[in-house]
């Protein structure tokens, strides 16, 4: 699984021309505050259940706190064969402080 920080996923995000699924595994309270935009809300713990709601084929990339609860869903993700998964690195809590300085920390 590749992982991307916050200024390389937005240059890659960039430069995309194939859509991706933004994945955020964090829990409802946490999305509540902040999120960026577009992205997919299934909490890690719901995932194994609602993993088909997903494209496989589809390049995903997962977001939560910090990466770490994404790096799993990440893992999780490709056991069930989804070919194309990148974890953001540092999370949303990187992406707010090096992207997107309006956005919310917690």
């Amino acid at each position: 699984m590749r992982q991307l920080e916050a200024p390389e996923l937005r240059a890659w995000l960039t430069r995309r021309e194939e859509p991706v699924t933004l994945l955020d595994v964090r829990e409802p309270w946490e999305f509540a505050l902040c999120r960026m935009e577009g992205s997919v809300h299934i909490p890690l713990g719901q995932l194994p259940a609602r993993h088909p709601e997903l494209d496989p084929a589809r390049t995903t990339v997962v977001i939560c706190h910090h990466g770490m609860r994404s790096l799993q869903a990440g893992a999780f993700l490709e056991r069930q064969g989804f070919s194309d998964v990148v974890n953001l690195r540092g999370g949303i809590d990187g992406w707010a402080r090096g992207v997107d300085t309006d956005m919310a920390v917690y």
